[in-house]
């Protein structure tokens, strides 16, 4: 496995990870396609999403989280191994119950903010 542009202790918890669920880079079906979204110019000309596919249970993972390929490579990476962790029951469904309920409050948190500066431009205004 190649090592990617984070810390190498993040790279050495992917790779044991992988090894314990049985994962390998042979497996894995990997292509770079364009991003889309915000970027402009330079989302246009350069390849940094990644798609994976890992072939013996043809779990599907993109990701175009960040402006480096390499970033995004290893974030997709820990995606498909979190996802075929649920699939063997190697990790439990209440984690991801977790999960969910952490960015939910996180999206509640933000509409707060939101909200706040809206009253703030309104008194403002008056």
């Amino acid at each position: 496995m190649t090592d990617f542009a984070v810390s190498p202790e993040k790279n050495q918890w992917l790779k044991d990870r992988m090894d314990a669920l049985d994962i390998h880079e042979k497996d894995i079906e990997e292509k770079f396609v364009r991003s889309s979204g915000k970027g402009g110019q330079k989302v246009n000309k350069t390849s940094t999403c990644v798609y994976l596919k890992h072939l013996p249970t043809g779990i599907e993972v993109k990701c175009m989280k960040d402006r480096s390929q390499s970033i995004n490579r290893f974030i997709a990476r820990r995606e498909l191994v979190k996802r075929i962790e649920i699939l063997t029951g190697a990790v439990e469904l209440k984690t991801t119950k977790l999960d969910r309920m952490k960015k939910q409050k996180a999206k509640r948190h933000k509409r707060a903010k939101i909200k706040v500066e809206e009253t703030k431009l309104a008194e403002n205004d008056q």
